[in-house]
């Protein structure tokens, strides 16, 4: 389903006026335009399903490629930047970086790949804990391999800039699949490039 600019347009001009504002002051007359096609922008994600986004980003490499055989090697993208919005009070989950494992099973998935993934994720009304499972769905979808892996940090603006206000907080969270979830030694191998230890 198509996100409704027009409405989005009428209700934020009716925020605005609940908020004491006159939206027809010069500063305001085309914010709720703006702020339309900013949220058409922000929330693309929420139109697709993991489905559909594994079949966007579906462009795996399968010959010549030894990794993709042994079944041992830990392909690891880091730090890859997102941002999303809280579900509970559309607030700003920021600073966040996600880290993306998986363990080939006779594919390779192009690295854009990956970041676009995290990104289409991330632009819904999302949890944190909910991205990193969706990202890990994605990736399983389009790898062929149960065994994945996601690693993501970031803070909360419903905790830093309201209610307690806890201006340090960093939340993270794991989402282990497969032999990451199951096996000691890929756990350990994980954490290993995940702290750049390796």
């Amino acid at each position: 389903m198509a996100i409704d600019t027009v409405k989005i347009e009428e209700h934020i001009r009716g925020i605005l006026q609940a908020l004491g504002e006159n939206p027809d002051r010069e500063g305001l007359k085309a914010t709720p335009k703006r702020v339309a096609h900013m949220y058409e922008e922000l929330f693309e994600g929420i139109q697709y399903s993991n489905d559909d986004i594994a079949k966007m980003f579906d462009k795996t490499f399968e010959e010549d490629l030894y990794i993709a055989q042994g079944n041992n090697e830990i392909v690891m993208m880091r730090d890859i930047e997102l941002f999303s919005f809280c579900e509970h009070h559309m607030a700003l989950m920021y600073n966040m970086k996600a880290s993306v494992a998986y363990i080939p099973n006779g594919k390779i998935l192009g690295l854009s790949k990956i970041a676009r993934i995290v990104d289409m994720v991330s632009k819904r009304l999302q949890l944190q804990e909910r991205i990193g499972s969706d990202i890990a769905e994605v990736i399983q979808k389009v790898t062929g391999s149960e065994d994945v892996a996601v690693i993501i940090e970031g803070q909360h603006a419903c905790i830093t800039t309201r209610g307690i206000k806890n201006t340090k907080s960093v939340t993270a969270t794991t989402t282990l699949r497969g032999r990451f979830h199951t096996d000691q030694n890929f756990m350990n191998k994980l954490m290993l490039l995940y702290r750049k230890e390796v």
